[in-house]
């Protein structure tokens, strides 16, 4: 008896550092930059497998909202060829890339997915296609680079540290890792723990917070984060007391 499995949409984000590949195709370099000199970009698309491949592409305009949540809207703003692929097994081809639209004084941003359209079926046996999507960055700078960033706010409620960091500037960075400390009173460091980051659009902020064990909390005199990004280190600082455990 046949049984035939949905087919799965995997996007992938791409945060720092580049993600691994789960399919058998991949892209390089994995994000285009522009600007008033280079206005078009180009990667390169390799089909690692030994199956034929199919892609089709498009553009979004990508922003991100005041808590540092993407969305997307697709654009007319980026011009790209071609606009579909086909590979043959162990073959690489070119995507260019470029902007119509003039250099504003914030950084515009974009994503130009390469979407893979699943091959035919079997007609026997189990049969699950993973069609992978995936979201190239694409940065158009602006007519001034103002880069700027900063731990907004530290603050602990019922054993859980949150830390806002927010951009300010007119361009984007990226947020390799974000590192909570807990200190005695002796300030010796008792607690660690590394968050993942992920690219922060101009103007977009995202809070990042993490539970401490209920029997060091008490001890925490201060708390201290750490943000380590592409552009800059940024820090904060808290000072702490047992009243900010009570989990009640």
């Amino acid at each position: 008896m046949n049984r035939r499995l949905a087919v799965y949409a995997v996007s992938l984000f791409l945060l720092a550092p580049p993600p691994a590949w789960p399919g058998d195709w991949r892209v390089t370099p994995i994000r285009i930059e522009m600007s008033r000199q280079a206005k078009s970009g180009v990667i390169t698309v390799i089909n690692d497998s030994k199956e034929r491949l199919q892609l089709r592409m498009k553009a979004f305009e990508w922003t991100q909202d005041a808590e540092g949540k993407d969305s997307y809207a697709e654009t007319g703003d980026l011009v790209f060829f071609p606009k579909m692929m086909i590979f043959e097994k162990a073959m690489e081809k070119i995507l260019r890339a470029g902007i119509k639209v003039p250099a504003t004084n914030t950084e515009k941003t974009y994503r130009l997915f390469l979407e893979e359209i699943p091959g035919p079926r079997k007609e026997d046996g189990v049969n699950v296609a993973i069609a992978i999507r995936f979201g190239v960055p694409v940065f158009v700078a602006p007519l001034k680079e103002e880069p700027k960033g900063e731990i907004a706010k530290v603050a602990m409620a019922k054993g859980t540290v949150e830390a806002e960091i927010r951009n300010p500037g007119n361009v984007h960075f990226v947020i390799r890792s974000v590192m909570v400390k807990g200190k005695n009173g002796k300030g010796e460091e008792i607690f660690s723990r590394e968050l993942s980051g992920g690219y922060l659009l101009s103007g977009a902020s995202r809070t990042y917070a993490t539970e401490v064990p209920a029997d060091l909390c008490p001890e925490f005199t201060a708390v201290d984060v750490e943000a380590t990004t592409d552009r800059f280190p940024l820090a904060g600082h808290l000072d702490a007391d047992k009243g900010m455990c009570s989990r009640e």
